[in-house]
C-alpha cells in the first residue's frame, strides 16, 4: 500500500509531467504558427492628379464599383484555364478591391474630363448625372495577360437611364509574378476609364 506522503509524491509528479507536456503542446503550436508567413499585400498603383475646375460644365458622380461575387475577396484573382478560378492566399488587396476600382476609376476620369466635376456618388446634388459600374472580370489570365471587363451605365438625377455599354481591356504583363500582375491589372483599368471617358465626352451629355 501507498503511504499519504508516497501517494503526495505521486501526485506532485503526474501533475508536474502534466505541466511539461501542455507547455511543449503550447511551444510546438506557438513554433508552427510563427513559421507562417503572413500574406504579401498589394495595393494598386496611385492614380494621376486632376484638379477641379473652378466652373465645372457639369457634375458626374462616380458609384464604387458592383463587384462579380468571385471578385469581391482579399485574394488577388487567377484564372488558371477557361473554367477555373483561383484567389491566392498568400497574394492580397491591402484594401477592399471596389474601393481602389472606385478611387482610381474617380482619379481617371477628373483627369480626361477637365470639365467636369468628377466626384463620389454620397447624397443627391441637382443637374448631376450618376456613374455606375458592374465589374464582371479583374484578374490575370493564364495566358499572360491581365484583364478588365463589365458594363458601365450613366444616369440622370432623376434615375433615368441615358446610356449604357460593355468595357473590355486587357494587358500582358511585363514579366512572372503577382507585383507584375497588379501593375497590369492597373493598365487594364486606366484603359476601361479611358474608354468610358471617351464614350461620355462623345454622347454630349453635358451639353
Amino acid at each position: 500500500m501507498l503511504t499519504g506522503k508516497k501517494m503526495f509524491r505521486r501526485e506532485s509528479m503526474l501533475t508536474w509531467v502534466k505541466c511539461l507536456t501542455l507547455l511543449l503542446i503550447c511551444m510546438l503550436v506557438s513554433a508552427c504558427a510563427s513559421s507562417v508567413s503572413p500574406p504579401a499585400r498589394y495595393m494598386l498603383p496611385s492614380g494621376p492628379s486632376a484638379s477641379t475646375p473652378n466652373q465645372p460644365e457639369g457634375t458626374l458622380m462616380v458609384n464604387s464599383p458592383r463587384l462579380a461575387h468571385y471578385l469581391d475577396v482579399d485574394g488577388i484573382v487567377m484564372q488558371l484555364d477557361d473554367i477555373t478560378l483561383n484567389a491566392a492566399r498568400e497574394h492580397q488587396w491591402a484594401e477592399g478591391l471596389g474601393r481602389q476600382l472606385e478611387r482610381r476609376l474617380r482619379a481617371n476620369l477628373a483627369q480626361a474630363l477637365p470639365t467636369l466635376r468628377v466626384m463620389r456618388a454620397e447624397g443627391e446634388q441637382a443637374n448631376a448625372l450618376t456613374l455606375r459600374l458592374n465589374v464582371d472580370q479583374f484578374q490575370g489570365r493564364f495566358d499572360g495577360v491581365a484583364v478588365a471587363s463589365g458594363q458601365w451605365q450613366l444616369l440622370n438625377d432623376t434615375g433615368e437611364l441615358l446610356e449604357m455599354k460593355n468595357f473590355y481591356a486587357e494587358t500582358t504583363l511585363a514579366e512572372d509574378g503577382y507585383p507584375a500582375l497588379v501593375r497590369a491589372l492597373s493598365k487594364s483599368w486606366d484603359q476601361a476609364a479611358g474608354l468610358i471617358a471617351t464614350q461620355i465626352r462623345q454622347g454630349h451629355y453635358f451639353n
